[in-house]
C-alpha cells in the first residue's frame, strides 16, 4: 500500500469514528434525537438486554434512548473499525450505560460522501 492509500484509509477510519460520535454522545445525554441522527432511515437494531431479545427501528431505538435518560458516567471504547470502499463495520464497547455494559456492532455505509449507520446488533452484559 502506498502512502496516499494509507492516508485515505486513515481518513476514512476517522470519518467512520466521526459518524459514530452522535450515537456515542447520546449515551451520555440520553438524547434519542441525537442518536437517531446517526442512522439511515431504513436502519434496524437487534439485540438483547439481560437475555431479553429486542428488534426495533432507529426511531424506536431513539425513543428508548430518550426513555433511558442520561448516563453521565458512561464510558466507551471504539474497539475497531474496518473499512472497505463505501462499507464499514465497527465495534464499540460501553460501560455503565444505564448501569449496563454493552457491546455494539455497527454496519455503516457511505452515501453521497456521508457515513451513516445502516444497522446495529448489540448485547448487554451483567449489571455493573
Amino acid at each position: 500500500m502506498n502512502i496516499q492509500n494509507e492516508k485515505q484509509s486513515f481518513n476514512e477510519i476517522k470519518a467512520v469514528a466521526k459518524a459514530l460520535a452522535p450515537y456515542i454522545e447520546s449515551a451520555k445525554t440520553g438524547d434519542g434525537t441525537v442518536s437517531r441522527s446517526a442512522f439511515y432511515e431504513h436502519a434496524h437494531i437487534v439485540g438483547s438486554i439481560e437475555g431479553n431479545y429486542y428488534s426495533m427501528t432507529a426511531d424506536e431505538f431513539g425513543g428508548a434512548v430518550t426513555q433511558g435518560g442520561p448516563s453521565e458516567n458512561v464510558q466507551h471504547h471504539i474497539a475497531w473499525i474496518d473499512v472497505s470502499g463505501p462499507a464499514a463495520a465497527a465495534k464499540v464497547e460501553f460501560i455503565d450505560w444505564s448501569g449496563l455494559r454493552f457491546t455494539d456492532f455497527f454496519i455503516l455505509y457511505k452515501k453521497a460522501g456521508q457515513w451513516k449507520i445502516s444497522g446495529k446488533v448489540y448485547d448487554s452484559h451483567s449489571k455493573n
